[in-house]
């Protein structure tokens, strides 16, 4: 009996761990900006501002020619925002604005990455858009890739006027749910301090949307986009990617960009 205690002190050392650094097992950013859009030969406006809380982030403006409307795009939990220059050139290649960002702590964004942070941040990106550079929301749509779908979905379920549609690329259903995936010896659902309750959030939208998930997928099972597609308001779409969970939207090639423009003929009314 008096070594029983050890295994039970061991569980109880990680469970702890895990339950205080949650957010070292979610947000792996990157400082440093490795490219700008202007090396695709891109023009580009440099931006700073504040998120909902005050915390000062940093994006870029890429305008499209004849432009049909604009993108608020919401990229993973990796990296930061110059790992992302090609979803830039697509937006633009699409005839979209589109205003990409870092979320705190990524980049050259202040503060360090939370959930509500993350909100707060995606509040202050669509403050920005539609206030200071004066989109119409009627004619924004929110794109939101991996975590960023999460994120996307939080503030899509926010906003009154809704956005013009709502795009969720290799996105999950929740934070718990992931955590049960990647860990299913342990009781994450217990220990979850994290939510992002994507199924709940995208439930609640009032916007067209799109789900674009890879049966692939190593890393978000196939069943989540499923999930999320279910979930989702009238109308909606869902787009099956090929390929590995970063590299789905690419790997699905021309089909992909077909599909998008297809979204957006419809939720931008043209």
């Amino acid at each position: 009996m008096g070594v029983l205690w050890i295994p039970a002190a061991l569980a109880a050392v990680l469970l702890g761990g895990m339950w205080l650094f949650q957010e070292k097992l979610v947000y792996f950013p990157a400082r440093a900006l490795s490219a700008d859009p202007g090396d695709l030969g891109l023009p580009f406006t440099e931006v700073r501002f504040p998120a909902s809380d005050g915390t000062m982030l940093h994006g870029w403006f890429v305008p499209a020619e004849n432009s049909r409307g604009a993108a608020l795009f919401f990229h993973g939990n990796a990296g930061n925002i110059s790992h992302r220059l090609e979803t830039l050139r697509l937006a633009r290649g699409l005839g979209l604005d589109i205003f990409i960002f870092d979320y705190r702590g990524y980049g050259a964004s202040q503060g360090k990455p939370t959930e509500q942070g993350t909100y707060a941040d995606a509040r202050g990106a669509w403050a920005w858009l539609t206030g200071e550079r004066g989109r119409d929301p009627a004619r924004v749509v929110l794109w939101g890739r991996s975590l960023g779908g999460a994120v996307a979905a939080h503030l899509a379920a926010e906003l009154d006027p809704p956005p013009a549609g709502l795009i969720l690329e290799s996105t999950f259903t929740s934070l718990p749910d992931m955590g049960a995936v990647a860990y299913p010896f342990l009781p994450v659902r217990l220990i979850a301090r994290m939510r992002y309750p994507v199924a709940e959030d995208l439930a609640r939208a009032r916007c067209p949307v799109l789900v674009a998930h890879s049966p692939a997928d190593e890393i978000v099972p196939f069943r989540f986009g499923e999930r999320l597609f279910e979930a989702a308001p009238e109308p909606k779409r869902f787009l099956r990617l090929a390929g590995d969970h970063n590299n789905g939207w690419l790997a699905t090639g021309r089909a992909y960009v077909q599909a998008v423009d297809g979204f957006l003929k419809d939720s931008l009314g043209e």
